[in-house]
């Protein structure tokens, strides 16, 4: 059932494949469907466009609905196209041609548009506390193994001496940087484009700044053109801001898998958070770190996915962007479970104590050698030359103890500056206007 439908209806072969999985995709959309319409509903009162009395009724009805969704007792007809019909079909059968009045003076447009922003800007919110809880963790494991020595790599070659302290720090640090691009992406997200109607603006004098108010927004997408745009832009920014954070985790995995590994023996982890081989009894492997690698790089794709669906789109809407909610919503689910699990292995991890204590480590003190011929008085370069020529010759000689002192340093966490930089970014977030704003409009 179609309420835009005139006089012919479309072929089912048609209908099946211009629906596809949309109306699946649009059950994530229902609870923020119905906000919407009730803030565009106490606007459409102001403006005259409905009675006190109208407006009474539908916003006690789409109250209703909303209680009904949030207990999980919505669905969508068989024969009813999206979200929005189900809902203005639910207000019609209460309450007669009054239900029919909510449409006026908004398209499906840009009722999508301030779903989807709804959808996304509560989303970010829930990933934001979700990784709060892991960097969390990152801090508190970074202080408690900060004296525990690990080789530092690279090109996957014995460096410098490391620290587990630094290790949990490095990753604590970098979900800061991917907090500052969550905030960005929350920030475009949270502008309200209702009353763009088809994008175009509507001839009804609509009041869209009440409507950004009573939905928490922080302002307008001004130009009703530019808000349809958006569509597809938003996703784009969106799942750029989710890959940051997938990248993260990712790399935090290969580190894990690899620190596991018997020729490695930095790392352990109960049993119960391993698997098994069906004939090698010996193993224990990291299936957790491994899956949790390969989603969050199926996460990192994701805004190249998505870029290529609107790559060279004209201004105004097209149907390829229904298709970006299939690739966009699920990721929220597998990034956060993603977070959750990080968490659960992070917790229960045992480090290895007196690793560097192995000879086979000895070079990773070299620089530190070097350096003590430095202070003595030597230029760097002489020192550097002879130290290799000891290393060369068979008659190198170091010693374990290290003395760093400058910031992120191994002796200098700063984590408390981390954590500054952290909570300097999670309280610019305006989650309590948002949730004040919207709970006085659902209740």
């Amino acid at each position: 059932m179609k309420l835009w439908q005139k006089d012919k209806t479309a072929l089912k072969e048609v209908d099946r494949f211009t629906v596809g999985k949309d109306r699946d995709m649009d059950l994530y959309l229902a609870a923020f469907d119905v906000q919407g319409s009730l803030a565009h509903c106490r606007m459409l009162e102001k403006v005259k466009l409905l009675s006190a009395q109208e407006s009474n009724d539908l916003q006690a009805e789409l109250k209703n609905i909303y209680k009904q969704i949030l207990k999980g007792h919505f669905s969508l007809e068989e024969n009813v196209e999206d979200v929005h019909s189900q809902v203005e079909i639910l207000l019609t059968q209460k309450l007669g041609d009054t239900g029919k009045k909510i449409h006026a003076a908004r398209s499906r447009n840009d009722q999508v548009l301030v779903d989807l922003k709804l959808f996304l800007r509560h989303e970010l919110e829930l990933l934001v506390n979700k990784a709060g809880s892991v960097f969390e963790l990152l801090q508190a494991q970074s202080e408690k193994f900060k004296s525990h020595l690990l080789p530092g790599y690279t090109h996957l070659q014995l460096a410098m001496p490391s620290s587990f302290g630094l290790w949990f720090g490095a990753y604590a640090e970098s979900m800061t940087d991917d907090l500052v691009t969550i905030k960005a992406a929350y920030d475009i997200v949270n502008r309200n484009p209702l009353g763009s109607a088809a994008g175009y603006g509507s001839s009804f004098p609509i009041d869209r700044k009440m409507t950004a108010e009573l939905l928490g927004f922080e302002g307008l997408n001004y130009n009703v053109v530019y808000a349809q745009m958006g569509r597809g832009k938003s996703e784009r920014i969106v799942a750029q801001a989710l890959s940051n954070l997938a990248d993260t985790l990712a790399r935090l995995s290969m580190d894990a898998t690899l620190f596991l590994n018997q020729n490695f023996g930095f790392i352990e982890f109960p049993e119960e958070l391993t698997t098994g081989s069906s004939i090698m009894p010996h193993k224990k492997n990291p299936d957790v770190f491994e899956l949790i690698r390969a989603h969050c790089n199926k996460i990192k794709a994701l805004p190249n996915e998505i870029s290529l669906m609107t790559t060279n789109l004209p201004s105004g809407y097209h149907r390829d962007l229904q298709l970006l909610k299939e690739s966009l919503f699920p990721a929220f689910k597998t990034m956060s479970d993603c977070l959750e699990m990080t968490g659960l292995m992070l917790s229960s991890i045992s480090v290895n104590e007196n690793i560097l204590e192995d000879e086979k480590y000895k070079f990773l003190f070299s620089v530190e050698e070097v350096n003590k011929l430095v202070n003595a008085g030597m230029p760097f370069r002489d020192a550097y030359k002879k130290i290799g020529k000891d290393i060369a010759e068979g008659k190198f000689n170091y010693s374990t103890d290290l003395h760093h002192t400058h910031e992120g340093s191994i002796g200098n966490l700063c984590t408390a500056d981390i954590k500054r930089q952290w909570e300097r970014i999670y309280y610019s977030f305006p989650f309590e206007k948002v949730n004040k704003a919207i709970e006085t409009l659902v209740s």
